[in-house]
C-alpha cells in the first residue's frame, strides 16, 4: 500500500532551535536509499507537538521535493483537536502528500463514538489513505476491535499503525481488511506472521537495510532466516529503550555523523551514561568501532 518499511523521520534542529531543512533533506535521502519505502513526517518521533503549522508544511514540502518521486510521504496530522487535525490534513493534502497518519486524540480521553467522529471529520477532507495510529501507552486509550471495525467503514481509512502487542487485536485488524503496520519496532516479525504489511519504524534510521531484508526474507518464505535476522537486530530495540523517543535515536544518528542536532524542550539531550549505552548498542550492531579501537 504505502510500502513495507516506513521510517518515522526525526526533525533536525540547528543550535538555535530552528529547523535544519538541509539536514532533513539529507536524512530523507539517506533513509530512502537505505531500506525505507516511505517516510512519516511530523510524527511523535519528529517532535510534532513542538512544531508550528508552518514548520510542518515546510517539512512536508521538503520531503516531497527530495524523495517524493521514489518514496511515499505520510504526514502526521493527528492532534487532540479535531479542528486542528482537519486543518493540517487539508493543507498537507494540498501540498501533495501520499497519506496521513492520525493518532487517537490524546489527553481529553473521548468516548469511542467521539473517536469515530474525529476520524470521520479528518477523512472527509481528503480522498487519500488514512493510517489510524493506535498507541495506548501514549494516549491512555486503546482502540478496541469494535471501534476499529467502525473506523474500517470509513472509505479512506486503509491501515492501522498498531503500537499494542495484543496479537488477537492485530489479527482482527487484518481480518477487517486493513493494512497492519507494526507501531513498535519489536512487533514487525510477530505482525508479519499474522499477515501484516511491515512497520512504521524508528530503528530503521540506523538499521533500515536489515529491516527491509527481514521483510523480504519473510515474504520469500525464508521464515527461519527472518527470525535469525530479527534476533541479530535486538540491540537496535535495546537502543530505543535507553531513554524516551526520540532522544536515543537522535543521539545514535549524531554518533553516526548525520548531524540532526538536539531537541526542543521538554525533550533534552541524553546524559553521558545514556550516550554510552547508545554507543554500545551501535557497536554491537557493527555500526561503530569499539571504543578501545577508537582510543588507539
Amino acid at each position: 500500500m504505502l510500502g513495507e518499511v516506513l521510517t518515522a523521520i526525526v526533525t533536525p534542529f540547528r543550535r538555535d532551535g530552528s529547523l535544519d531543512l538541509e539536514s532533513f533533506r539529507a536524512l530523507a535521502r539517506h533513509l530512502v536509499e537505505n531500506g525505507s519505502d516511505g517516510l512519516v513526517v511530523t510524527g511523535t518521533t519528529g517532535e510534532s507537538p513542538t512544531l508550528s503549522d508552518d514548520e510542518r508544511f515546510e517539512l512536508y514540502a521538503a520531503a516531497l521535493d527530495e524523495v517524493g518521486d521514489r518514496a511515499t510521504v505520510v504526514a502526521g496530522t493527528g492532534t487532540y483537536s479535531t479542528a486542528h487535525s482537519v486543518h493540517l490534513t487539508e493543507q498537507a493534502h494540498e501540498l501533495g502528500v501520499d497519506a496521513f497518519l492520525v493518532v487517537t486524540p490524546y489527553y481529553s480521553k473521548p468516548p469511542a463514538r467521539g473517536i469515530v467522529e474525529h476520524f470521520k471529520a479528518v477523512a472527509a477532507v481528503t480522498d487519500r489513505p488514512i493510517v489510524v495510529y493506535n498507541i495506548p501507552a501514549r494516549v491512555v486509550l486503546n482502540l478496541e476491535p469494535e471501534t476499529i471495525a467502525e473506523l474500517a467503514e470509513i472509505p479512506n481509512v486503509q491501515a492501522v499503525k498498531q503500537a499494542n502487542d495484543d496479537l488477537e487485536q492485530a489479527r482482527r485488524i487484518v481480518e477487517l481488511g486493513l493494512a497492519l503496520y507494526a507501531g513498535d519496532d519489536d512487533l514487525i516479525l510477530p505482525f508479519l506472521e499474522l499477515g501484516g504489511i511491515g512497520g512504521v519504524c524508528v530503528h530503521t534510521h540506523v538499521v533500515g537495510p536489515q529491516v527491509k531484508e527481514l521483510v523480504r526474507r519473510w515474504r520469500d518464505g525464508d521464515h527461519d532466516g527472518a527470525r535469525e535476522l530479527d534476533r541479530e537486530l535486538a540491540p537496535s530495540i535495546e537502543l530505543l529503550r535507553v531513554v524516551g523517543n526520540p532522544i536515543a535515536i537522535k543521539a545514535a544518528l549524531n554518533l553516526l555523523g548525520h548531524g540532526v542536532g538536539g531537541h526542543r524542550l521538554p525533550l533534552v539531550d541524553p546524559t553521558d551514561d545514556e550516550l554510552e549505552r547508545v554507543r554500545d548498542c551501535l557497536t554491537r550492531l557493527g555500526l561503530l568501532a569499539p571504543a578501545a579501537l577508537l582510543e588507539r
